[in-house]
């Protein structure tokens, strides 16, 4: 997962990690050398691919955004770079957390949560009471990643967040982006691997064929469920009609159902959103 785009953070199918990495505590710690920063540079830019400056954050906004008091960090094995991430002070007092990548041969070993951890501190400390990212809704792992592990709150659905971008990851795909915001008033993270209901008690939304189509459905139960592709990213590269009627199909799902005064109160590892209406809650 990445707070822009929707690259891994989070475990990836394919990872290859060793038993020995996944045991490895990571050296997560703040970047301010102009050297530093470049590395930071390089790592997103091949995390991301695509022509040259398509990276998502240059070299230049990384050193004022260092230097002037903002949120530059790199997770690092022993002196090797791995990970890398970014935010901004915003006016409300929090911390938004723009842009996290890790190194493909690195995800699955802990490091986004490391990541998540060190932003947990570090706005903690400075009095934030919260952290919000985005993230693409059609990628599991990120949503099981961010609602479930770390119980963020998805607040807000936002049509083509960042409008065109031209990397790799997300060119010729609109933006679209759930926004999320994690508490950080607590004494510590929200506790991880938060339990879900069974999906079969919630009627669907934006339901899933068995041959992998998206179908919207009619609903009027206050417990909804929406659908997520398998593999959105494999689906990209193999059926890119498919893939656009995922996206148009989750722009209604979501749009809809935020408007109606849902609220998605978890992610089922089987990939179905679980969404409550607020007066249900009460």
């Amino acid at each position: 997962m990445n707070e822009r785009s929707g690259a891994a953070l989070s475990p990836s199918p394919d990872a290859r990690v060793s038993a020995a990495q996944e045991t490895t505590r990571w050296s997560v710690r703040l970047l301010q050398s102009v050297q530093d920063l470049a590395r930071a540079e390089a790592l997103l830019a091949r995390v991301w691919g695509g022509r040259p400056g398509a990276g998502p954050l240059a070299l230049d906004i990384m050193c004022a955004l260092s230097f002037t008091g903002g949120y530059v960090v790199g997770v690092f094995a022993e002196d090797r770079l791995v990970g890398v991430t970014a935010g901004f002070r915003t006016v409300h007092g929090s911390l938004h957390s723009h842009v996290a990548g890790v190194l493909p041969e690195y995800r699955g070993a802990g490091v986004g949560r490391a990541m998540k951890q060190h932003q947990f501190a570090w706005a903690a400390e400075r009095g934030m009471t919260s952290i919000s990212w985005t993230f693409d809704p059609l990628i599991r792992r990120n949503a099981y990643f961010n609602l479930n592990r770390l119980g963020a709150v998805a607040e807000r659905f936002i049509p083509d967040f960042y409008g065109p971008l031209v990397d790799d990851i997300n060119e010729g795909e609109p933006t679209d982006r759930l926004f999320v915001c994690w508490k950080t008033d607590g004494a510590a993270p929200a506790s991880a691997d938060r339990a879900v209901p069974s999906p079969e008690s919630y009627e669907p939304l934006l339901d899933v064929l068995d041959d992998g189509r998206p179908v919207l459905r009619d609903v009027s139960s206050p417990l909804v469920r929406i659908g997520t592709p398998a593999d959105s990213e494999a689906m990209r590269r193999s059926d890119r009609p498919l893939a656009t009627r995922w996206r148009g199909l989750m722009r209604e799902a979501l749009g809809s159902a935020f408007a109606r005064d849902y609220q998605i109160t978890g992610f089922h590892p089987s990939g179905w959103y679980l969404l409550h209406r607020k007066d249900a809650l009460r």
